[in-house]
């Protein structure tokens, strides 16, 4: 008995009213649940339609974007990165305690951001060429750069050198609207961060080793380089996080950050981003950090619910967003 071949073209024709969903529809969500809830929040509470607000969660959530941002890369791979939360509490208490030895306030700042990177690179190592899981080598990491944060001091530091302080509280105003130069810093981390993925050998190879690595290394592409190099601009976004952590809080402290990680895996998740690699947007994961920290302005703004709430929904939100991607996925396939 013969068999025929069908063409793809006939196939798809076959299968009614479906055709693949479009990789932006993940981000176009997000972007429709920040402004359905930017919507109700204007509509029950007073003063929350004002564009102020909106500019004070970037100011507020300044470090978390960069955070996202660095994860954004690793998870893009099928990776993860447990350990961004602890670098973020270790560069608080390497910026406050060389402060407090009388360091230069640039040199500080580049030994933090030094250190970051270093902590990158080396779980990007472990995990490449030692074949470590990522979950077990960043979670090694977690727990050095917390323990590091309690060798240096376990009492928080206060930093109150002028440069910093200068810096911390400087803004550039619209009119009557304002923003600081954290949050614009963290913007343009997102736009470096989205030209990197969209128009570069680099990040058309973060895709691919997402998509598959085996078929990434067939191809000739720079695997080794590629996924060792996202773990290093992921502990370089995580200790420009800490650092402009510092900023926002001036101080440093053992227990700053505790449990951010899985803030900045959740506002990537929420983003867009698939879990398992390949397909996610750098901007959907800012959008990512706005809705959690939309959130939080909403209980603020009700004023009778406990903070406690935050987890509920922040939970809540990314069961709901996980079991979308699933569905979608497998649809796709």
């Amino acid at each position: 008995m013969s068999t025929a071949t069908v063409p793809v073209d006939s196939l798809w024709d076959r299968v009614k009213g479906y055709s693949p969903p479009p990789r932006y529809l993940p981000v176009l969500a997000t972007l429709g649940l920040l402004v359905g809830m930017f919507a109700i929040g204007g509509v029950r509470y007073e003063g929350f339609s004002d564009p102020q607000v909106l500019l004070s969660l970037l100011i507020d959530n300044a470090f978390l974007i960069v955070l996202a941002v660095g994860m954004t890369f690793v998870i893009l791979t099928g990776g993860i990165d447990l350990s961004v939360g602890s670098v973020v509490a270790l560069s608080t208490m390497i910026a406050a305690k060389t402060l407090e030895l009388g360091w230069p306030p640039y040199l500080s700042m580049a030994a933090v951001l030094a250190t970051g990177t270093l902590l990158g690179l080396l779980m990007g190592l472990l995990i490449h060429y030692f074949d470590i899981q990522p979950f077990i080598a960043t979670l090694a990491g977690l727990f050095l750069a917390r323990g590091l944060t309690f060798l240096i001091s376990i009492e928080s530091i206060s930093i109150s050198d002028p440069t910093f302080t200068k810096l911390a509280f400087k803004t550039v105003t619209f009119g009557d609207y304002y923003l600081r130069w954290t949050a614009i810093i963290a913007l343009a981390t997102v736009a470096i961060a989205a030209y990197v993925l969209a128009r570069t050998r680099f990040g058309r190879t973060v895709y691919a080793i997402g998509g598959n690595e085996s078929s990434a290394m067939l191809m000739g592409l720079r695997v080794a380089f590629t996924k060792v190099g996202v773990y290093v601009i992921s502990g370089f976004c995580a200790s420009l996080g800490g650092l402009l952590f510092s900023f926002y809080i001036l101080s440093g402290n053992s227990l700053h950050a505790v449990g951010t990680e899985l803030d900045a895996i959740a506002a990537v998740v929420i983003g867009g981003t698939l879990l398992t690699g390949g397909r996610g947007y750098v901007v959907g994961s800012l959008l990512g950090v706005m809705v959690l920290g939309m959130i939080k302005t909403l209980i603020s703004f009700d004023g009778t619910l406990s903070s406690y709430w935050i987890r509920i929904i922040t939970g809540a939100l990314l069961l709901a967003f996980v079991i979308v991607q699933r569905f979608a996925t497998r649809r796709s396939s």
